[in-house]
């Protein structure tokens, strides 16, 4: 009998099934393994959600699922609703935060040099959609969502770039996932600045007594246990949440006082929390908050003429606006010299990466949960343009390489072999 080599089953949940199914198993889960590395699953699982989401909304299940999140209180006033959109989402800023410090620290936003080229381009794919959105929704009540037409959804672009990746250059993944982080940290200014309650001047000094007590335990007593920092952490978002600032930034603030020194040998208490945060949030709490916040209702009871304002701000913010742009400022900016396109890169490359930051998703749906709070059926009608505008830019995206890789890699062969009769 072959033998098998079980070393590869160390973190596999079920290891008693795959020793009795042996060489099936391994190799259902060596593939499991490859496409998880390759970020395919979170994208998938984000779809596959959203799906069955849907198709609850408009079934007989729907008085069920509203019912589970909406009408139960778990912990004090906390429905599911509630824990998933201020307590989880706050986990998973804290997981992009961490991903920004990194950046920051010692990644693709470290230096001037590296950082103006995605820096710039970012801007340029929130000020360009903004201002669509503005132009058409300047005299309508839908123009506080102007935040939804701004922000790139990081593991749905990723996930899309991955499969795409054979036709897409690849020295250009490290440009959108950088360019994806710039994004949402201005997604998360706007959170700050747009969409929080009236403020509470009492809870948010003893947040800032908290922040600074976290700084003081990592700067100063050099603490490297990262469970005193979420222990700390906890308190943060209470008050964070009781000022009337979004609760989610209490992740992000957390993530700046997490240690980022190095060992001989070992990684940092930022790093080994991001990875262990890595697959919590992209296979647990991405996912739950698509399965809570994407049960649209297709039988909407909202003036439709009205409301196309609304969609169409939605989709031309980030299906053209996006990519227009993040292309136009990250051009200006070479041009100006004040950027440097990555090397190996053709604008043709770009602009096919820019096509899919109108995939908004997560970030989108999560601010006009905030936005349009006061009418449920708006908030369909944009959460519908959203899921919409991003399966367009997929479209395009598709589009965009067939086109590059049938019709202009036919000319191009063509005329490199007339060249080489002529000459």
């Amino acid at each position: 009998m072959k033998k098998i080599d079980y070393t590869v089953l160390k973190d596999y949940p079920l290891k008693v099934f795959a020793y009795k199914k042996h060489g099936r198993s391994l190799k259902w889960w060596t593939k499991w393994k490859k496409y998880h590395s390759q970020r395919f699953l979170p994208g998938i699982l984000l779809i596959a959600v959203t799906a069955i989401s849907v198709l609850i909304a408009n079934s007989n299940f729907k008085g069920v699922y509203d019912e589970i999140f909406h009408h139960i209180n778990l912990v004090g006033n906390f429905n599911l609703h509630a824990i998933v959109n201020d307590f989880l989402m706050a986990i998973f800023f804290l997981y992009v935060g961490l991903e920004i410090k990194k950046e920051i620290l010692e990644g693709s936003l470290s230096s001037f040099k590296k950082a103006s080229f995605p820096v710039i381009a970012s801007l340029g794919g929130v000020i360009v959609p903004a201002i669509i959105f503005m132009i058409i929704n300047r005299n309508t009540k839908y123009l506080p969502g102007v935040g939804v037409a701004i922000s790139t959804d990081i593991a749905f672009a990723i996930g899309i770039f991955m499969i795409f990746k054979s036709k897409l250059n690849s020295n250009l993944k490290i440009f959108l996932l950088s360019l994806a982080v710039v994004d949402d940290l201005i997604s998360i200014l706007a959170i700050v600045f747009l969409y929080s309650a009236k403020i509470n001047m009492r809870a948010m000094l003893i947040s800032a007594a908290i922040l600074l007590i976290l700084m003081t335990i990592n700067k100063v007593f050099k603490v490297d246990n990262v469970y005193v920092y979420l222990f700390v952490g906890l308190f943060l978002w209470y008050f964070v949440y009781s000022s009337g600032i979004h609760a989610t930034i209490s992740g992000v603030l957390l993530a700046a006082t997490i240690p980022s020194r190095k060992t001989k040998g070992e990684e940092s208490t930022a790093d080994r929390l991001e990875h262990r945060l890595g697959k919590l949030s992209n296979l647990l709490i991405l996912p739950l908050f698509a399965f809570a916040n994407t049960s649209i209702a297709l039988n909407l009871n909202v003036n439709v003429t009205d409301a196309s304002n609304l969609v169409m701000g939605i989709m031309c913010g980030l299906v053209i606006g996006k990519p227009l742009g993040v292309v136009s400022f990250s051009f200006i900016a070479t041009k100006l010299h004040i950027a440097e396109k990555p090397e190996k890169a053709s604008w043709i490359s770009i602009t096919e990466v820019a096509l899919l930051t109108g995939i908004g998703f997560t970030m989108s749906i999560f601010v006009s949960e905030l936005a349009f709070s006061y009418d449920e059926n708006v908030i369909n009608l944009a959460k519908i343009s959203i899921l919409t505008a991003s399966m367009t830019s997929v479209i395009f995206t598709q589009i965009a390489l067939y086109l590059k890789h049938s019709f202009v890699g036919v000319k191009i062969k063509s005329l490199i072999g007339l060249m080489r009769v002529k000459y």
